[in-house]
């Protein structure tokens, strides 16, 4: 297995350079197998009957929960879990702190989407390897053992044949084989040992068949070359993998952390609407306003409380997803650090753009080089409709008979030389025919797909490149609505006695509102820049899964501490002090 291991890294690293690609598959599959601990284990995997665990109703019990039990309480200790903290908000020992670049570099161990495509590469190439040994020289040994019994004039006698047949075939690259043996009646030899009386009764047999018509040319290494071409496919494959897997990686961190930047932004809210309501309940204890006004307050911080606890929620779920993306254990105490990759906005044109997609996209090769299978499989289907001519030609060269002792001594004066030719003519050949149309269909519709694949290649390059625009455009515009819905906020706190309790709360909902877009309009510039590099295949992946900036590329990166997800009095979380302490302990 060592050899074949090192057999499969030097073609790992021979198409991967091919590639320019950083990364080699690892091969390291037998280390991480997995064996049967016990023989209890290999029996279970034997057996016909393996048993189902499906109790029954009655077997089963539901103890239902307490009318009294704190829910707030509990909703507070599951977002402290997804932050990595307890319900004070100090920082867990064992929690593991995650920002991007962490988060690429572990996807790239541990990820079972890469992982499979990682072994995906690795089975292309056994498979290649596979067939090019089948053009190597093999060589095999046959043993045959046979007992005859006869009879004679009622007499019955038995004798012991025993045959060992040595051979080594060689595959030709234009169709046929040859073969040559070396063939030892080893029965002669045991009447020679007990009898003195051994007979020489080995031979030497050189053969070789060669079709001249019907598989015949470059049909006969048909296998080899789409093994060839194959781990090709699959390289190219594997590095666009590598690729995507970054963009989907980086949009599921963004969107992580722009679900974390709603919970602060819902946070402030909550807290500036529940202080309303306090000034608002002293205005009526004042006599200053009716008394209905601080039902609306109370009901919108209620709707704050709501939405705060919804979007700890949501938090949660987007992370035990994120962690099994990475393939991390659910239960892992992990803390995201945000993280904010600024790539400049790239300087291209439509045109510029769909250029470098149809030239650079590894997809849309393999789509192109496919159709190039497609027509090497009309040949060689229009091939299998030819006549049969093989020629064939032997020489068998024996042991001298007349040498009763000594060693093998080959007798050319003996030997017999054989020609053949074969020719079989389809005389039935519907089913080839009907083949060559399969192939026909069969390029047709691969010609068609490169079509599709190219045009659809162009409208998904050209819309990245516009949703990068319209991500500015939004993410501008969205600045401006929160300066102004804060101003109108603040204007309308300072004249607090001019304006009634509802209006001060539809400002604080549109101030909400607005942060909420640019943070999503952030996010989205950012998955645009990225998704844009992927569509024209210009993204490049590091060694170690990490983004590799381009020349002229000034990346920027900001990061800063988890956003803190408390609500309430007090919050269950801690203070944004206390987390923000906990996390530079951690780190």
């Amino acid at each position: 297995m060592d050899s074949i291991d090192r057999r499969i890294n030097a073609m790992l690293d021979k198409r991967s350079n091919e590639l320019h690609s950083n990364k080699v598959p690892d091969n390291d599959y037998l280390e991480q197998q997995h064996e049967n601990k016990s023989q209890a284990v290999r029996d279970h995997s034997l057996s016909k009957d393996p048993a189902s665990n499906n109790p029954t109703a009655d077997q089963l019990e539901y103890a239902p929960a307490s009318e009294a039990r704190d829910v707030s309480a509990r909703l507070g200790s599951y977002a402290a879990e997804a932050y990595g903290t307890n319900t004070a908000g100090e920082g867990l020992r064992d929690a593991r702190a995650i920002n991007l670049n962490s988060a690429w570099q572990i996807a790239q161990k541990s990820s079972r989407e890469f992982l499979t495509a990682e072994e995906d590469y690795l089975l292309a190439v056994i498979a290649l390897l596979a067939e090019q040994h089948r053009w190597d020289p093999r060589f095999f040994n046959d043993t045959t053992l046979g007992v005859t019994n006869g009879w004679t004039n009622g007499d019955s006698g038995t004798a012991l044949n025993a045959i060992n047949t040595l051979r080594v075939q060689q595959k030709l690259p234009y169709g046929g084989q040859v073969e040559a043996a070396v063939v030892a009646n080893l029965s002669q030899q045991l009447v020679g040992t007990v009898s003195n009386g051994y007979i020489q009764a080995s031979a030497l047999q050189l053969s070789a068949n060669i079709p001249l018509l019907k598989g015949a040319g470059d049909i006969a290494q048909e296998p080899l070359i789409q093994a060839e071409r194959d781990v090709i496919y699959r390289a190219r494959a594997f590095e666009r993998f590598r690729r995507q897997l970054l963009v989907n990686i980086a949009s599921d961190y963004f969107a992580l952390v722009q679900t974390q930047s709603q919970i602060a932004n819902q946070q402030r809210s909550y807290d500036t609407l529940r202080n309303f309501q306090e000034a608002t309940q002293a205005r009526v204890d004042a006599g200053r306003i009716r008394a209905f006004e601080v039902n609306i307050a109370a009901n919108d911080v209620l709707n704050a409380e709501t939405a705060l606890a919804n979007l700890r929620e949501q938090y949660i779920l987007q992370l035990d997803r994120f962690k099994v993306r990475l393939g991390l254990e659910v239960s892992e105490k992990v803390i995201i650090r945000p993280l904010a990759l600024e790539i400049p906005v790239p300087d291209s044109t439509l045109d510029q753009a769909t250029r470098a997609a149809l030239e650079y996209r590894l997809d849309l090769q393999n789509t192109r080089d496919r159709v190039d299978d497609a027509r090497r499989g009309v040949a060689n289907a229009q091939n299998q409709t030819l006549p049969a001519l093989n020629v064939g030609a032997s020489a068998l060269v024996i042991t001298n008979p007349r040498t009763e002792i000594g060693g093998v001594t080959f007798s050319p004066q003996d030997s017999t030389l054989t020609g053949n030719a074969t020719l079989s003519l389809p005389l039935d050949n519907e089913i080839e025919r009907l083949n060559v149309r399969t192939a026909t269909i069969t390029l047709q519709q691969r010609e068609r797909t490169l079509e599709q694949t190219r045009d659809n290649v162009v409208v998904s390059v050209r819309s990245a490149l516009r949703n990068i625009d319209l991500a500015q455009f939004r993410l501008k515009l969205a600045e401006q609505q929160v300066q102004i819905n804060r101003r109108r906020l603040e204007e309308q706190l300072l004249k607090i006695d001019e304006v009634d309790a509802k209006q001060v709360v539809d400002s604080q909902n549109a101030l909400l509102d607005a942060e909420n877009r640019r943070d999503q309009a952030k996010t989205d510039l950012r998955n645009s820049i990225l998704n844009y590099l992927l569509e024209s295949d210009q993204l490049r992946v590091a060694t170690d899964g990490t983004f590799m900036p381009l020349p002229g590329m000034d990346i920027r990166s900001a990061t800063g501490p988890a956003i803190e997800p408390g609500a309430g009095d007090p919050p269950p979380m801690g203070t944004p002090d206390q987390l923000q302490k906990a996390i530079k302990e951690d780190h």
